[in-house]
């Protein structure tokens, strides 16, 4: 058995989150944003360097598309792949890999004016999408997805997150979050029905501590380890009219669209529903007389 186990690989797709919205401290201190990326590349190379058959692939998103960073397609020239300063010629590829495509992607969005939300969800399915194409091409294959974002609430994506939550718990992939910012339920609602961790970096600036204590082990592993606690998951759902989390709602029986306020006319399918009546009052019982 140890021998099947170490044969396998492990695959993990890391999700980089860089759609900061102008109150993100990420965006205001740009050294801090520097060292997240460099958090990040030597966690993915920790990742390679923990078995010999492990896999990985990094996906990025802004607010305004996604961009798939490693691998690439073409492949990289060999004169770009000699070894420098001692380092491992598959380190050099990611590394430059991930900060040519990083940096175009920041001189894309660099005009934009920071407002909407990150097209995190369209970045899962691309993860998804490509953990199944692995999984249908090599069968011994345990992916998990790890998500590195310093964005809150994305509750008018909230649908296409629920599609990807449930969808990676019927692949069998764990969802794991690192958040650098306010704290996300959506998110640890994914967590949650995954099966992965969620864990709020109190202090961006050890975010490679954080990521190799947490997220480095393998999910089997973890059980055995000193972990953070569980935290408690945020179940509310997203209104669909007005974009915010309610307690209790109105739920259309067609689409299962989500309302804060009933209507006669779902604003999702247009499908018309009978106002509620009055319920009906039942006509007392008159005693029996005695004789």
């Amino acid at each position: 058995m140890e021998n099947e186990d170490q044969s396998e690989s492990s695959l993990l797709v890391l999700v980089l989150d860089i759609g900061l919205s102008r109150a993100t401290t990420l965006r205001n201190d740009p050294a801090l944003a520097a060292q997240v990326l460099e958090a990040v590349i030597a966690f993915s190379n920790a990742h390679l360097m923990m078995k010999l058959k492990n896999q990985l692939a990094l996906v990025a998103c802004d607010t305004e598309t996604t961009e798939w960073i490693y691998p690439e397609d073409k492949k990289s020239d060999l004169a770009e792949l000699r070894q420098q300063d001692g380092q491992h010629e598959l380190f050099n590829e990611l590394e430059r890999t991930v900060r040519r495509k990083i940096a175009e992607l920041l001189k894309r969005s660099a005009g934009a004016t920071g407002k909407g939300e990150s097209m995190l969800s369209g970045a899962l399915g691309r993860a998804l999408c490509y953990i199944h194409r692995l999984q249908h091409e090599e069968r011994r294959v345990n992916a998990r997805v790890l998500v590195v974002t310093a964005n809150g609430q994305s509750v008018s994506q909230y649908m296409n997150f629920m599609n990807v939550f449930f969808t990676s718990q019927k692949l069998g992939v764990l969802i794991d979050v690192c958040c650098l910012g306010p704290e996300s339920s959506l998110l640890q609602q994914g967590c949650d029905i995954t099966g992965g961790q969620y864990f709020r970096a109190p202090q961006p600036q050890g975010l490679l501590q954080y990521l190799l204590w947490v997220f480095l082990p393998e999910p089997l592993l973890r059980n055995k380890l000193a972990l953070p606690p569980r935290v408690k998951v945020d179940y509310r759902a997203a209104c669909f009219c007005h974009r915010e989390l309610v307690d209790i709602g109105f739920v259309c029986s067609v689409c299962l669209s989500i309302v804060c306020k009933f209507s006669p006319i779902c604003t999702t399918c247009h499908t018309v529903f009978k106002a509620p009546g009055a319920l009906p009052v039942k006509p007392k019982r008159k005693k029996p007389k005695l004789a």
